[in-house]
């Protein structure tokens, strides 16, 4: 008789606390982190990044920011300031495990620029957190 393998504790823990991180968001966004977090998928994660976006904007985008061009800045187009990118900069850094800096951090204008700063610093799939 064959047992299914127990995931180890921490492991699932960590899981648990993630989807708990990620429950308000739409479930189109859930699933692309799931699919992120299992096959590396980075589309997935810029879905992931544009629905925190979404979440955190100090006013509701007048299209779904999917649809908007990459060049779209944070601050003039989007109406963020300094304390909703800090919300946004708290969030990614505890969903994904990751460290951004203040001088990081205001190099980021576009989403094409938050896109591309967050993919390069969450680590590939199954390396360390």
């Amino acid at each position: 008789m064959s047992f299914p393998t127990p995931i180890p504790r921490a492991q699932s823990s960590v899981a648990t606390d993630r989807e708990e991180r990620i429950r308000h968001l739409p479930a189109a966004a859930r699933e692309a982190f799931r699919r992120f977090e299992a096959l590396g998928d980075r589309v997935a994660l810029d879905m992931v990044i544009l629905a925190i976006l979404e979440d955190f904007a100090p006013r509701p985008p007048a299209a779904p920011l999917a649809t908007s061009p990459g060049a779209t800045r944070l601050i003039e187009d989007l109406g963020f300031d300094s304390l909703a990118i800090t919300e946004v900069v708290f969030f990614i850094e505890d969903l994904f495990g990751i460290s951004i800096s203040n001088q990081e951090i205001v190099l980021v204008r576009t989403l094409d620029d938050l896109r591309s700063f967050v993919r390069q610093k969450i680590p590939a799939p199954g390396a360390s957190r």
